[in-house]
């Protein structure tokens, strides 16, 4: 050691002798599990090269593959989205048990519901009273037997960019979006677990989730949060027999648009306004330009069986989605290099990350379609 490193290693305080020692030992310990994350320094970690196509062989497992007679439990089952899911899950042969606010909404989803008969059951709550969440999982629990897969998809419109977004505009969107996704994957989760048949846990974001929308900027930041929470509930959950996946759609023909009617008054501020068109144009003519929700909740159930970490509804934003990588790539210092304790540390505390395996898998399936067309 030389004399300026001892020089240096007697100015340090007790503090920082401490603070040494914890990251050093943070380290030992961390280095069994991300031997991969101690690199030479400054040589980035690079991700393996995708599969060839038609070799997508994959070791993530699909417990919801067969879904016959199993039963779900979908928030907001009772119009647009979930009412598109739920449809889906019945015809698939699922036992499903909707929510509901409104009872003329649900009227009406009965009219496409009725044919499966005792297979749909029907509770009314507010995913953002908990005690009546539970109550609601308790009475499922007791007609269906058991829940197998629970898709937290109820939420609301809050339109308007951040800038002007009043703390009533927050903590209801904040509330119902984030905090009801939340409520009901902490209600339904051990009950999937406890039966130990396997499952799935999905929750309704929206392509606001991983994208940011200008226009809608308290929406986008409840959407974003549902995505990091599944997606942080997909690596927790990857070694178990629970599936874990996040919807995030485009624009799809749903009354997501009158959803202020069930705004609480305590939270009233100014009701959120229907997205105009850029430049404030007149809404196009002709039938509604969105997916229809039946469409969306097939690809729910498609994504449920395949056990798929997003399911998407639009190809039209690939150019915004790889531009967002890239320049988060992009932003990346290249004048820190960092010690490998602080890699392990960081690595240790991000924990297992399964986005590789995604990659790999999404894009050998992709390739496949390409050369099958």
């Amino acid at each position: 050691m030389s004399d300026q490193e001892n020089s240096k290693k007697r100015t340090l305080t007790g503090a920082g002798r401490a603070r040494r020692q914890f990251i050093g030992g943070t380290a030992a310990l961390a280095a069994a599990g991300t031997s991969a994350a101690l690199m030479m320094r400054g040589t980035p970690v690079l991700a393996a090269d995708a599969p060839a196509a038609g070799s997508c062989a994959s070791t993530i497992p699909t417990p919801m593959k067969d879904v016959e007679g199993k039963v779900a439990f979908v928030t907001g089952g009772n119009s647009g989205i979930g009412l598109g899911i739920a449809r889906a899950f019945v015809d698939a042969g699922m036992k499903v048990a909707i929510t509901y606010r409104t009872k003329a909404n649900l009227d009406e989803a009965m009219k496409y519901l009725e044919k499966a008969g005792d297979r749909v059951y029907a509770v009314s709550v507010d995913v953002t009273d908990r005690a009546a969440l539970d109550k609601s999982a308790d009475d499922v629990v007791k007609h269906f037997g058991k829940v197998h897969a629970v898709v937290a998809n109820a939420g609301v419109a809050v339109i308007g960019g951040i800038s002007k977004a009043s703390y009533d505009d927050w903590d209801w969107g904040m509330g119902v979006n984030l905090n009801g996704v939340f409520n009901t994957i902490h209600t339904f989760l051990p009950r999937i677990q406890s039966h130990g048949e396997g499952g799935a846990v999905i929750a309704t974001s929206s392509l606001a989730g991983l994208l940011g929308h200008a226009g809608a900027g308290v929406y986008t930041a409840t959407k974003f949060g549902v995505v990091g929470m599944m997606e942080a509930l997909r690596f927790e959950l990857a070694d178990s027999n629970i599936a874990v996946s996040v919807f995030c759609p485009g624009i799809v023909n749903t009354n997501i648009g009158q959803s202020a009617r069930n705004r609480p008054a305590a939270k009233a501020g100014s009701a959120p306004a229907a997205p105009r068109p850029p430049g404030g144009g007149m809404r196009p003519q002709g039938p509604p330009p969105g997916m229809d929700s039946l469409e969306a909740g097939q690809r729910v159930l498609k994504g449920m069986r395949n056990n798929d970490l997003y399911v998407l509804t639009t190809p039209d934003f690939e150019v915004d989605f790889r531009a967002r990588g890239e320049a988060i790539l992009a932003s990346l210092p290249t004048d820190v290099t960092p010690t490998d304790a602080r890699v392990a540390v960081g690595h240790m505390i991000a924990g297992k990350m399964t986005y590789v395996a995604e990659r790999d898998r999404k894009q050998c399936e992709r390739a496949a379609r390409t050369k099958k067309a």
